[in-house]
């Protein structure tokens, strides 16, 4: 039996069971949603085909069963939805149900009520690095939000050659025991599936497997980067020799929404001492680095003749990472970039108005005090009169071999030492 790994959702997952009467996990397929569901509750019904003629009968049936009740793969059926808000209302009490998607429904006409006040909504990702034991955790995200200027210290064992792999790998629980050869023909297999099967399910509309593979490579190639709709079609003629008249990008770009495996990063709207437009573009990732990769139908050597695209790859990793911590901890991940070109990778923002500054760099003596200066000029850009000042900045690499506070405060992690 194939090994169980904790999830850093899990505690969200219990919490909300207190809170309200349903939890809905989203996320994309294979990403651990149902084995993690299962852990939790004490009955469990699968949806594998949609019920056409759904009736009471059936409807007691479902959601009949000791509770925590899982029902998996709901979206398949959309009119289950309202009958476990209304089922909530009638027993009045917390953690009836768990529900888990890995799709928005077809159908949402189907929907009449929202589930507000009745359901908590959780997104569960692939796996962090923390998560699949790639981590030594020995860096904590919720001890330097919680203690200012604190001395921190991990030790990085993670060669470069392990680095690339684990992003070409990536977080999807079944690889995770794999070598790196079949860990990439899992993913390889997994990104096949999307294009032949799952995409066209979510939209009827886009059935040309030559046209989503082609979108993917482009989508692919653009990995935390700003790159506008018409940037990604101009992509798509050029390099996939694509004709695309009549083909709408944006719905391209919906449809893998709509199965969680592109997730953008939008941007952070500070209070600055003197008036500078902030870009609101937002950063092109998918929810896992595997994806591009299997995508490009590329390695880890590949990545390691190109740092270029090496360094793009491992930002998006580190990304996913990030909201996996963060989120945990009730707060989410933002990035930032002003008309002066000043960029900062990540910002981590906490529901009680704490932040934290991040830079992401795969590593090297230059990377890193070029990531310093950034941060400090964005820290005096900040007007702390009006808002508060960072909890930490820091720089989060690959392959630097220690865990340390820099003596100008600033942190350098290695992504392998950080954790929750």
């Amino acid at each position: 039996m194939k090994k169980y790994r904790k999830r850093i959702i899990e505690e969200q997952i219990k919490n909300s069971l207190i809170i309200t009467g349903a939890t809905l996990i989203e996320g994309p397929k294979a990403c651990g949603k149902t084995t993690t569901a299962k852990k939790l509750s004490k009955s469990f019904y699968q949806f594998q085909e949609k019920f056409v003629d759904i009736n009471r009968n059936v409807i007691d049936f479902l959601l009949n069963g000791e509770t925590p009740r899982l029902i998996d793969e709901w979206q398949l059926t959309p009119k289950i939805w309202d009958a476990i808000r209304y089922e909530v209302d009638e027993r009045g009490l917390k953690g009836q149900f768990i529900l888990t998607g890995s799709s928005t429904p077809i159908n949402e006409e189907e929907i009449i009520h929202s589930g507000a006040g009745r359901f908590s909504f959780l997104l569960m990702r692939p796996m962090s690095l923390f998560e699949s034991e790639d981590s030594s955790g020995e860096v904590s995200l919720k001890e330097l939000f919680d203690n200012e200027n604190i001395d921190i210290f991990g030790k990085n064992d993670t060669k470069i050659q392990r680095l690339a792999e684990l992003i070409c790998r990536g977080g999807f629980p079944e690889t995770t025991d794999m070598n790196i050869d079949d860990a990439i023909e899992y993913n390889s297999s997994y990104l096949q599936a999307i294009v032949k099967s799952d995409i066209s399910r979510i939209d009827s509309t886009v059935k040309n497997e030559s046209l989503i593979m082609a979108f993917l490579k482009s989508y692919s190639r653009f990995q935390s980067q700003r790159a506008t709709k018409d940037t990604i079609k101009e992509d798509m003629i050029k390099h996939e020799n694509m004709s695309l008249s009549g083909v709408s990008i944006c719905s391209l770009l919906n449809s893998f929404r709509n199965i969680f495996l592109i997730e953008e990063l939008s941007a952070w709207s500070p209070k600055l001492r003197s008036k500078t437009a902030i870009r609101t573009s937002k950063i092109r990732l998918f929810v896992d680095p595997c994806i591009a990769t299997s995508a490009l139908m590329i390695g880890p050597n590949d990545l390691l003749e190109d740092f270029n695209t090496f360094g793009l790859l491992f930002e998006s990793m580190v990304i996913r990472d990030l909201r996996v911590y963060t989120e945990s901890l009730k707060g989410s991940v933002f990035t930032y970039r002003d008309k002066d070109d000043l960029e900062c990778d990540a910002i981590l923002h906490m529901k009680q108005g704490k932040y934290a500054l991040v830079e992401i760099k795969l590593g090297g003596k230059e990377q890193i005090e070029e990531a310093a200066k950034n941060l400090k000029t964005l820290f005096y850009k900040i007007d702390t009169d009006t808002m508060n000042k960072p909890s930490f900045m820091m720089i989060i690499t690959g392959t630097t071999e220690f865990a340390y506070r820099r003596n100008d405060g600033i942190y350098v992690v290695p992504i392998t030492c950080l954790k929750n």
